[in-house]
């Protein structure tokens, strides 16, 4: 009979660090195995992942935060989506909502009736089905309030927040659980010279650090998966081409929009991410397509109020490492690989990689299958994630800068040119197992991105074209009625979320 782990380490902090801690401190409480943190206040986090998706909720419950407090604490905003500006071509935008369009009716699911309909002439976009899209237009926001049965069931929200609050936020709650945090650099990674496992951690004030389980979240530096262990790193670059990234915060400008802003530029894109007390503005782009001067002026241009401190560049390479995990470490954030923030997937991948850890919880014999079944669901939520993004590039009319001649050109994946193919064709949306993104994205960013599909699936059909007029349009009554009745944005945070004052500077 094998023996259960008795000591786990998780070697770096930051978001990854403090949000693995913080779902450690309370899945193994009671167990006896104890948690320690390394970390060095020398070393700076990169900060990305300040807009978050739905997903996010079902972290936050399962580690025991009270969602006002949370907010309260990390000068957070609302999320009802993400607009996408000049991305399809110049002067067009459309919105990918959280939570899903219409209710399904028929034998179908609801766009069929939705594509049946435009082929018979209506012109009502897709965005008028869903609450979630409403509101974020109008500047609107409220917690959902009813049961499954009413239109508030269609929607849904994440947030944005400071993440070096939220890491700061995790580790008082994760060190009044009993996660003990070390000060310091790592300066050896020590290896049993029999297995090849990770015995230690070695800091450069000599003290020793020694574990049974390793989370690497060292981040780019990959400490432990990368430098001691090894690991390839798959490069996606021929997919997404982007590779620097500047970033920069600004004061606030007006209420806070209840919404995340991606705006396609020459050579990239540029975020916009409201909080409460400032605004998180960055330039993703190509530096085969603008060096770091130009980057860094064109977001510096196009900032809506003054900059707060000085901008910060970042270069990665996008791709992921070939196995999450091997031997006794479990790479967890950036050291597993990197994602554009393109779809506000960094902190989500964080909290997947820590969820399928506890579904896959290992003990001192470190199964080899249960090593495997865990590097399989990893790679799988980072391909089709990958494949999502991707769709953004490919599925573009511009062709007025060699960046984006450049996308259009791209080969995509396999698995993404077959699900475009399909939808361009009939409209259906191939599902694959564990995607993360729904039915819903797909569609806000397949049509967004001008893919129209030629047909509509025949069953459509079962239902009569008055009936269906009559139930779209009583559809779209309910849910604009519901929008109407939201309170704003600002309204909603002023009343419970507002941040102490002391915090919002």
């Amino acid at each position: 009979m094998t023996a259960p782990l008795s000591r786990v380490v998780i070697a770096g902090g930051g978001s990854a660090g403090w949000m693995a801690a913080a779902a450690l401190s309370q899945a193994l409480a009671g167990t006896g195995v104890a948690i320690a943190l390394v970390e060095s206040e020398e070393i700076g986090t990169v900060g990305v992942g300040e807009a978050t998706i739905p997903p996010i909720h079902g972290f936050n419950q399962m580690i025991g935060v009270d969602e006002a407090e949370f907010v309260k604490a990390t000068g957070g905003t609302f999320k009802l989506g993400i607009e996408f500006v000049d991305w399809a071509k110049r002067g067009a935008r459309y919105f990918h909502p959280f939570g899903r369009y219409g209710d399904d009716f028929g034998l179908v699911p609801f766009h069929q009736q939705w594509l049946a309909a435009r082929a018979a002439g209506d012109r009502t976009p897709l965005s008028a089905y869903s609450l979630s899209t409403l509101a974020a237009m109008d500047g609107k926001f409220g917690l959902p309030q009813g049961g499954a049965q009413t239109v508030f069931a269609t929607y849904g929200y994440a947030y944005h927040f400071d993440a070096g609050r939220y890491a700061a936020y995790l580790r008082r709650l994760s060190e009044s659980r009993g996660v003990v945090r070390h000060e310091g650099r790592i300066d050896t990674v020590e290896r049993d010279a029999q297995t090849g496992f990770v015995r230690a951690l070695r800091l450069r004030d000599g003290s020793v650090v020694a574990g049974d389980l390793f989370l690497d979240c060292t981040g780019f530096r990959a400490l432990l998966i990368g430098e001691a262990l090894g690991v390839p790193y798959q490069d996606w670059s021929h997919w997404l081409p982007c590779d620097r990234a500047v970033a920069v915060p600004s004061a606030t400008a007006g209420p806070p929009l209840p919404y995340t802003r991606s705006t396609a530029r020459d050579a990239g894109w540029q975020w916009r991410i409201p909080l409460q007390h400032r605004i998180g503005n960055g330039h993703v782009y190509c530096s085969g397509f603008a060096t770091d001067a130009e980057a860094e002026a064109l977001l510096l241009a196009n900032l809506e109020a003054a900059p707060i401190g000085d901008p910060r560049r970042l270069r990665f390479t996008t791709g992921r490492r070939a196995r999450a995990w091997e031997g006794n470490v479990v790479a967890v954030g950036l050291s597993g690989g990197f994602l554009e923030p393109l779809e506000s997937t960094s902190l989500h991948l964080i909290q997947s990689a820590i969820n399928i850890l506890l579904r896959w919880f290992p003990d001192s014999s470190f199964d080899p299958a249960v090593r495997a079944e865990y590097n399989r669901l990893v790679a799988r939520e980072w391909d089709a994630i990958r494949d999502f993004l991707v769709l953004h590039y490919v599925a573009t009319e511009r062709d007025d800068t060699p960046f984006w001649r450049h996308c259009r050109n791209i080969t995509p994946p396999d698995t993404l040119a077959e699900k475009m193919a399909l939808f361009a064709r009939t409209g259906r949306l191939l599902e694959r197992e564990g995607d993360l993104f729904v039915e819903a994205s797909w569609l806000s960013v397949l049509l967004g991105q001008g893919v129209t599909p030629q047909g509509f699936d025949v069953l459509a059909a079962s239902i009569p074209a008055p009936v269906r007029a009559k139930i779209l349009g009583a559809m779209r009554l309910t849910i604009a009625n519901a929008a109407a009745t939201l309170p704003s944005h600002e309204a909603t945070i002023a009343r419970s979320f507002r941040a102490a004052q002391e915090t919002m500077s």
